[in-house]
């Protein structure tokens, strides 16, 4: 019995190593679980990003989990983002997790859903520092049910 579970640590450690270079794009992400599955109008998950490269080009997603309470079709959030120095700026972003049938888009199990929806490409960070990126739900509602995470992933473009 020893031999096999060698083998099946082995495959386990090659299987992990072989996922985790998968991913070489990432330069950065995180993912935020709201409470309950409710994003209240209040919280604005905050994700602090270092950026050394200015000569770099990167990919900016954002990442949505939702669940089938969800009762919209769509998703509309405001990013706050803080560059170094405090400078400031603000966009809105529809975010669709629905097809016009009501089907939801994306990837997992039944009714709970992830999708990664591109925010800007090829995007060029202008000073180096931290920059700090606040996600607000803009669906005018004070308790948004059935969302489950949101985050941001910046993949950096090979030069």
């Amino acid at each position: 019995m020893l031999p096999n579970r060698n083998l099946f640590f082995f495959s386990l450690a090659f299987l992990v190593i072989f996922l985790a270079s998968c991913d070489s794009k990432r330069f950065f992400e995180e993912n935020k679980s709201l409470e309950n599955g409710v994003w209240m109008n209040t919280n604005f998950p905050l994700f602090n990003v270092n950026i050394a490269d200015t000569l770099a080009r990167y990919d900016f997603y954002l990442n949505v989990r939702n669940d089938g309470v969800y009762p919209y079709s769509n998703l509309y959030l405001f990013i706050h983002t803080t560059l170094p120095g405090g400078k400031t700026a603000t966009d809105t972003v529809e975010c669709q997790l629905a097809d016009p049938d009501g089907k939801w888009r994306g990837s997992g199990p039944g009714n709970l859903k992830f999708n990664r929806f591109l925010f800007q490409r090829a995007i060029a960070f202008p000073r180096k520092g931290d920059y700090r990126f606040e996600l607000e739900q803009a669906m005018r509602v004070k308790e948004l049910k059935g969302i489950r995470d949101v985050g941001i992933r910046i993949e950096k473009q090979a030069r």
